[in-house]
């Protein structure tokens, strides 16, 4: 007579079958590179290199344990966003920052920022809760003389219609002018005055409430301002 079988249980499934993992997948690291170019730009925001100063591969490299690789490639990226320079025969220094180099990204970023508030507008459809909460922070910030906080949260206002825009590549490019990065060090290399305030953006919330068809004008001339008030402060 044959024995009664138990039934099986799921610790005896065959060993070819995976079992399910009890963890899930860690979570993709950020590449060295990555972290060697946010690295360096904390050091020129904090004041750690001043424009003209050599950067030392190695001394980097010593710092945060990694090759030359990311570095160079970190470095190569700061090159492209015209923040530092490769001297010949004396390797790579802190660009100097210019009223001129500011005129140059206000137009371009003004052109950038019309096309997407002209497609964000129908896609909004009247819903400015977003760009609320920035201006409630930025009155907010005023009132408490914070200029760091007005400024991160004036660049999340204009983050937020470039996003709005649904177009992946304008944003793309925007981000590429590292505008929030520029505006800090335009305060601390140029002493130029801030100027994120909420007055700025109370009038383009009620266009983009209203579905204002010429909301992209409006933001253009509101950045094309910008040009103006940094070109006036830096002289």
């Amino acid at each position: 007579m044959t024995a009664d079988v138990p039934p099986r249980t799921p610790t005896d499934a065959p060993p070819h079958i995976p079992a399910v993992p009890a963890v899930p997948a860690p979570v993709a690291r950020v590449p060295l590179s990555d972290q060697v170019r946010t690295f360096v730009l904390e050091g020129l925001l904090n004041g750690r290199w001043q424009p003209g100063d050599r950067i030392v591969e190695r001394r980097i490299g010593l710092e945060l344990g990694v090759s030359q690789t990311p570095i160079r490639e970190a470095l190569r990226d700061l090159q492209a966003m015209q923040l530092v320079e490769s001297i010949p025969n004396k390797g790579m220094r802190v660009k100097e920052l210019t009223p001129g180099q500011l005129t140059e990204v206000y137009p371009v970023r003004a052109a950038l920022e019309k096309l997407a508030a002209e497609l964000a507008v129908h896609r909004m459809a009247g819903d400015v809760t977003a760009l609320e909460h920035h201006l409630l922070r930025l009155r907010e910030l005023a009132d408490a003389g914070d200029i760091d906080g007005q400024i991160h949260h004036g660049v999340e206002f204009h983050r937020e219609i470039v996003r709005a825009s649904g177009n992946q590549v304008l944003l793309r490019n925007w981000e590429s002018l590292a505008i929030e990065l520029w505006t800090r060090l335009s305060l601390k290399w140029l002493r130029t005055e801030p100027h994120e305030n909420a007055c700025d953006h109370e009038a383009i919330v009620e266009a983009f409430r209203r579905r204002d068809p010429y909301v992209g004008r409006l933001v253009q001339l509101h950045v094309l301002g910008y040009a103006s008030a940094s070109h006036s402060a830096s002289k």
